[in-house]
């Protein structure tokens, strides 16, 4: 077994019902049984495994008539399950290297902030002065080694079976909703002169997103909420730790996974992307809102 399925066991994914050492989030529409992208078969819904199609009791087409979708309805795209979770924690990555070169300076420059003077830098900054693109610089910012050593543990361990399970498109849109939304909260809460920075609040949203797709499976939650429970407990008994974002993320993280697991297949797309519209134009609310009162 390989370290990318060793990741997907531990995430609680299933192996393949004709090929058990391939775990996979991605289920047969009329058996419901795993199959990886080797066994799929795409039909006029989903896609279904060749021992339906050969008995007659699916209507599948020939490979090339749709392309095979994901329990969430994504596009199975081909090659490396998990690459966007490689290039976040690549940019991540390269982010921090770029801390270590240049210094503090990128923080002043790119970590989130509501509004404070910053030694070296003229005038007032922050988001209330307009410097909106914080909120997302800030998520691939991190305050030393242990800081961005845990978050790419923990998107390296989420990241690639969310990946799988609902597409890329969507995974991406989970990552960024969940982080945006907990920066939003941390900008509101927060005091205005505290820098923050780090993905957590992305990555909070990934576990929300991983326990609402583990109870749709109907799989053991036991260690994710373990994992849950033994974060929170860090982000609140810990100093210097922003739990707002922690939080922001979380919530975030729930609501979008609802909305892309549950979605029905008849609206899965409005649902779906109506889902993560609805968390990013709460999040633009709360910048607002903060921004009015800081200025």
């Amino acid at each position: 077994m390989n370290q990318e399925e060793d990741q997907a066991r531990q995430a609680g994914l299933p192996g393949c019902y004709r090929h058990p050492g391939v775990h996979t989030g991605i289920r047969c529409a009329r058996c419901e049984r795993p199959i990886c992208p080797e066994c799929m078969i795409s039909a006029s819904v989903g896609f279904q495994c060749p021992d339906c199609v050969r008995s007659g009791s699916g209507t599948g087409h020939a490979r090339t008539a749709n392309q095979p979708r994901t329990l969430a309805g994504g596009v199975l795209a081909a090659g490396d399950p998990q690459l966007f979770t490689k290039i976040l924690i690549g940019i991540n990555l390269a982010a921090f290297l770029v801390q270590l070169v240049v210094g503090q300076r990128v923080q002043d420059e790119f970590a989130l902030l509501g509004q404070a003077l910053v030694p070296g830098m003229d005038g007032v900054q922050g988001v209330a002065q307009g410097q909106w693109y914080r909120l997302l610089t800030s998520m691939f910012l991190h305050n030393g080694y242990a800081h961005i050593g845990f978050n790419m543990l923990s998107l390296w361990w989420l990241g690639g079976p969310l990946e799988a399970a609902l597409g890329r498109a969507r995974y991406l849109a989970l990552y960024f909703v969940s982080g945006l939304a907990g920066g939003a909260l941390t900008y509101l809460l927060a005091a205005q002169n505290q820098l923050t920075l780090g993905a957590s609040g992305a990555i909070f949203g990934l576990f929300g997103a991983m326990a609402v797709l583990m109870r749709r499976m109907k799989y053991d939650m036991r260690p994710v909420i373990g994992l849950l429970v033994v974060n929170l407990i860090i982000t609140f008994a810990w100093s210097g730790i922003a739990w707002q974002a922690h939080v922001g993320g979380l919530v975030a993280g729930v609501l979008v996974g609802i909305g892309m697991v549950h979605a029905p297949a008849e609206r899965r797309g409005p649902v779906q992307w109506g889902a993560c519209a609805l968390v990013l134009v709460v999040s633009v609310a709360i910048v607002l809102i903060r921004t009015a009162q800081l200025t």
